[in-house]
């Protein structure tokens, strides 16, 4: 077995839990099982982490950070500004529609924080990222294309935030994409109304 820097292993530990978590559940996955699925012994799953609280912390951030990485690559200025936000809204839905098992994953590693005596917080770091991820994003779209709101950031991220989570529930259990299509296309002539140029 090939020595990795700890970061770099981490990393590789984290993505072998995301997909086993995803295929076998968040209560069926054991520390073993991750080490398997990374192809590493157990003494390494627990050099790299202390904890399967650390390990839950750095799926959910892991999870964040690969749809945030899609949508920031997409929000880049358009002709207008609802071309530009549905743009983002765009990466976010295809990413759902390309990995449904890694979005289900956020809502059962949130059931699981809030049950598990010891690991709330974790599920409210869970919903403090999607909005700070948000906050994120607008700011993006200020620099970029020199907007104004008529709301607070924080306002603003934690709606679109709640927006996104709830449509995501909704779309995993229905499947109507067609329904959703729909919705960000309101969200987004919504979030246009809300947000004026200097």
């Amino acid at each position: 077995m090939a020595r990795l820097p700890s970061a770099e292993r981490r990393r590789q530990l984290t993505e072998a839990a995301i997909r086993a978590m995803s295929r076998d559940g968040v209560p069926r996955t054991t520390t073993r099982s991750i080490a398997a699925e990374a192809g590493v012994s157990l003494s390494v799953f627990h050099y790299c982490f202390d904890s399967k609280q650390e390990l839950v912390e750095s799926v959910i951030t892991t999870i964040t950070e690969h749809y945030v990485t899609v949508v920031k690559e997409a929000i880049r200025p358009r002709a207008t500004l609802e071309e530009t936000v549905r743009a983002g809204f765009q990466a976010y839905w295809d990413h759902v529609r390309t990995h449904p098992d890694e979005h289900m994953l956020t809502y059962e590693l949130t059931q699981y924080a809030l049950r598990r005596p010891g690991f709330e917080h974790l599920a409210r770091r869970q919903y403090e990222l999607y909005t700070e991820t948000y906050a994120d994003l607008i700011d993006q779209l200020r620099r970029t294309m020199g907007i104004r709101l008529q709301v607070p950031v924080p306002v603003l991220a934690r709606y679109l935030a709640a927006m996104t989570d709830g449509l995501t529930l909704n779309y995993l259990v229905l499947g109507d994409e067609a329904a959703c299509n729909a919705i960000l296309d309101t969200v987004t002539a919504h979030i246009a109304g809300l947000v004026r140029r200097p």
